[in-house]
């Protein structure tokens, strides 16, 4: 079985704000080319964790090393093979799509073709609407395209699909998967456990700024069975969600 190369290596990271450690001794790895999920209550440390990883917050001690720079040393090498989810689209609610791209392409310095980066997901229909026009899901594609500008080898996608109807969930995850297909690892944070399922090679559970859990989706649910664990209710081979989509189909809807 070929090793895997770690892109990512967390060891014994801390984060004290005073008294109050949000992040205390966590330590992991994500592979190359996998999507990782970061998983657990809300105040657990998870953001705080991304966020010293993306170099925008200093940690109080530890190490971290991606693909080879550390964040120390090497904070600026980070950034350029990173894709963080701009939120400043918000702070410009009357830019177009195609203005908004040329904008962060400008900040990264990145020569790319703005309906190029819309049609990687499929807002190409949208280049001349403003950003203030567009439905949540539409956003959040948006917010995706903008962490693929400078070409990261890693994206960060931090609750990516919160609020959205089941389609736009549905057609984000495929998203997510196509870009992980096109090379680039994701490492992911949500609060549907579903979406982890489906989406995530690994996830790590974290609670109280410490890992509690990390292995493969599959492999956690089968230790709990394994260990007695029963579900109230029986488990069909179809849920919910399932029916909303299959009655109401799978297009993207704006």
């Amino acid at each position: 079985m070929e090793t895997k190369k770690a892109i990512i290596s967390v060891k014994d990271l801390v984060k004290k704000y005073d008294d109050f450690v949000a992040v205390q001794g966590l330590s992991f790895e994500v592979y190359e080319h996998e999507i990782f999920g970061l998983l657990g209550p809300n105040g657990a440390g998870k953001t705080t964790t991304l966020e010293i990883i993306e170099t925008l917050r200093a940690k109080t001690s530890g190490d971290i090393i991606v693909d080879g720079f550390s964040v120390d040393k090497h904070a600026q090498n980070i950034k350029q093979i990173i894709g963080v989810q701009l939120q400043a689209a918000g702070y410009y609610p009357n830019l177009n799509l195609v203005e908004l791209i040329e904008l962060f392409a400008g900040l990264y310095g990145a020569d790319i073709k703005p309906m190029e980066m819309l049609e990687k997901v499929n807002l190409q229909d949208k280049a001349k609407a403003k950003y203030k026009a567009l439905s949540g899901g539409q956003k959040q594609r948006f917010s995706i395209a903008t962490t693929l500008i400078n070409q990261p080898k890693i994206i960060f996608l931090d609750e990516p699909t919160t609020g959205l109807d089941p389609q736009a969930r549905r057609n984000l995850w495929d998203l997510i998967i196509e870009i992980r297909n096109a090379g680039t690892t994701v490492v992911i944070t949500t609060h549907y456990m579903d979406e982890a399922e489906q989406l995530c090679d690994r996830v790590a559970f974290v609670e109280r700024g410490q890992i509690i859990a990390l292995d493969t989706p599959d492999n956690l649910i089968d230790k709990l069975v394994s260990s007695g664990f029963e579900r109230k209710k029986e488990v069909k081979k179809a849920n919910l969600e399932d029916v909303f989509i299959n009655l109401t189909g799978r297009e993207w809807r704006e």
